[in-house]
């Protein structure tokens, strides 16, 4: 559902599978969490699906 919203706003992302690849779990965990999906907008991270807080985080960084 993230990617489905980011992509509709038009922001390009980059996304990353921690099942296959180590670091992106390494950098998960780094960040705090163990569970996906995590978004990270500028300094801003969202958990799960949470459409006003991506909406916020855009917003914050100019993104949309």
């Amino acid at each position: 559902m993230v990617k489905v919203y980011l992509s509709r706003k038009g922001v390009s992302f980059s996304e990353f599978n921690i099942s296959i690849d180590a670091d992106a779990d390494a950098e998960l965990r780094t960040l705090g969490r163990s569970t996906t999906p995590v978004t990270v907008i500028g300094d801003h991270q969202v958990v799960g699906y949470k459409p006003r807080d991506l909406q916020e985080a855009l917003a914050a960084e100019g993104l949309v």
